[in-house]
C-alpha cells in the first residue's frame, strides 16, 4: 500500500544504526496497511542482504 499524502505519514532516521520510523494516520486501517506494508519491505531487504553479503 503506498503512503497517502494526507492521509498516513511516516517517518524514518537513523542513529547510531539503529533505524527508527514513526507512523501517523488518521484511521487505524490505514496504520495498519501502512505498518504492514513497511514490514513486508524490510523482512525482504533483510533477507536480500544477509543472502548477498560477503564475509
Amino acid at each position: 500500500m503506498q503512503l497517502q499524502p494526507g492521509k498516513v505519514r511516516r517517518v524514518m532516521s537513523v542513529s547510531n544504526n539503529k533505524l527508527s520510523v514513526h507512523f501517523e494516520a488518521i484511521e487505524a486501517r490505514l496504520l495498519r496497511a501502512s505498518f504492514s506494508a513497511f514490514v513486508d519491505v524490510l523482512t525482504l531487504a533483510t533477507k536480500t542482504i544477509q543472502e548477498f553479503r560477503e564475509d
